[in-house]
């Protein structure tokens, strides 16, 4: 593999504003990555040595000055808005993509970065977008999205959840993501506080910043299995707090909340009439016994302050078809429709018909989505298993989604020979790949240093593979930390 094809592999799966940065020492580890809230720069090189290997290197690097530097001579000012510069990029996607592309160009990675179902979409579900492209059911849609599909989620929220809307009060979005978008972007003004448990998925706090909110981040502990107290929550409440955003099941955690402590915390919020919720319930269906999911909006005076958000990507392995809804109070949901008139306009018919077929599997997406369940809890249970049997691992067992979010932090100030000091999540993460090639996402990312998160999205033959690599990994650390 020359080095010019190496690069031109990599560049074409990166953003537009990576560089090629060749590197010829074939010593050098694949993985010297910085992660840093600035832009990102990807390269990769191979060379022959003189045995004949080919040898890799990565570097993704930060261009503090990138932003603000026109592209051309000229006087034209092309530089970006603060508001676009201040927002820090997703490191589950910097992780995923350095993976993928580090697989095209011939490097066997082991890939648990992605929140990304491995299985095929339903057949039936999957049938039902095409017969919409068959029909001709291809043009825009209503903004709100198409009526039999609102309907559908209306009796499906009703059925599941104990939670009544009309189709008016449903809003059928591009996926989840711009649904939480556009309900913080509805309630927020600026200067409001967003509350956010920590452990918690990446782009809340970013989605906050955009609607000039402040995040407030209120950590968790994993020996409480990273759920909110509702006294430390209490006590962090202000006149300024707007919104609590709640997940459960939990990405990055697993973790679902009983109803027992929703209902506790739920008395708390009634005390203060400026404060809202939203409950991001996209991993509901992915959820394993005894533990059993609540919907928010149920629990008392918590329906007219509850913004309830939900999607197909997970529970129906339909990422790609971009489909999620927001349910709440109409003028709210109005609000957020308005927003998205804006925006998007509408989601893709076929998707919208796809995601009538997905409804239409059973309650809680009946044998299918159960079989699915099954599979995942088999991985989850492999591993909770293994990472148990590991000096100085801390876990909580998930009991819901597809994470394991786990404590590696007594081997933070450890030694890595050919690599250097690991003294955080991001530095040991980079040691997984650089040395072992196992992508996972640093727990910073996450707003919780300590941790590294695991998708076991994947099958339990790749699962066996990471934690052999994994246990190897961490063996040599053992050598220069007390763990």
């Amino acid at each position: 593999m020359s080095s010019h094809t190496s690069a031109s592999a990599i560049s074409s799966a990166v953003s537009a504003s990576s560089r090629v940065d060749p590197y010829q020492d074939s010593n050098k580890p694949i993985g010297s990555i910085r992660f840093q809230p600035l832009s990102l720069s990807l390269s990769y090189s191979s060379s022959s040595s003189k045995a004949g290997k080919v040898s890799s290197r990565i570097c993704a690097m930060s261009k503090p000055n990138d932003a603000e530097t026109p592209l051309s001579s000229s006087s034209v000012d092309t530089s970006l808005s603060p508001r676009v510069k201040s927002l820090k990029p997703s490191k589950t996607m910097v992780i995923t993509d350095l993976a993928a592309t580090l697989v095209q160009s011939g490097v066997p990675v082991v890939r648990l970065a992605a929140g990304e179902p491995d299985f095929d979409t339903p057949k039936i579900v999957a049938e039902a977008g095409i017969n919409a492209i068959r029909d001709g059911f291809t043009r825009y849609s209503l903004n709100a999205g198409i009526t039999e599909l609102r309907e559908a989620i209306c009796r499906k929220l009703k059925e599941e959840n104990g939670l009544s809307y009309a189709p008016d009060q449903i809003l059928v979005s591009n996926g989840a993501k711009q649904s939480i978008l556009q309900a913080v972007l509805a309630v927020c003004s600026p200067g409001d506080e967003v509350i956010i448990p920590a452990p918690y998925w990446v782009s809340y706090t970013e989605q906050a910043r955009l609607a000039d909110a402040t995040p407030v981040i209120i950590p968790t502990k994993i020996s409480d299995n990273f759920l909110l107290d509702p006294k430390v929550f209490e006590s962090t409440l202000t006149e300024k707090s707007r919104l609590l955003i709640l997940c459960s099941p939990s990405n990055p955690t697993g973790s679902v909340y009983p109803k027992s402590l929703l209902e506790e915390i739920a008395r708390i919020i009634a005390k203060h009439p400026r404060l809202m919720v939203l409950s991001d319930e996209i991993y509901e269906h992915i959820i394993y016994a005894p533990a059993t999911h609540t919907s928010f909006a149920s629990l008392p005076d918590m329906y007219d302050r509850t913004l309830t958000v939900n999607g197909f990507s997970k529970a129906f392995a339909m990422t790609g078809w971009r489909l999620g809804y927001l349910a709440g109070p109409k003028h709210i949901v109005a609000a957020c429709s308005k927003l998205q008139g804006q925006v998007s306009s509408g989601a893709s018919s076929i998707s919208q018909k796809a995601g009538v077929a997905a409804l239409g599997l059973g309650k809680s997406g009946g044998e299918t989505v159960a079989e699915m369940v099954k599979a995942y809890r088999e991985r989850r249970d492999f591993l909770v298993k293994s990472f148990r049997e590991m000096e100085g691992v801390k876990i909580s067992e998930p009991q819901g989604a597809f994470y394991l979010f786990i404590d590696f932090s007594a081997y933070y100030g450890s030694e890595a020979e050919g690599f250097g000091l690991i003294n955080d999540s991001s530095s040991l993460a980079l040691y997984f790949l650089d040395k072992f090639q196992v992508a996972m996402v640093p727990g910073d990312a996450f707003g919780d240093d300590s941790c590294i998160r695991i998708s076991y999205a994947t099958s339990l033959d790749v699962l066996r593979v990471a934690v052999d690599k994994i246990r190897k990994a961490l063996e040599p650390l053992r050598a220069t930390v007390s763990v």
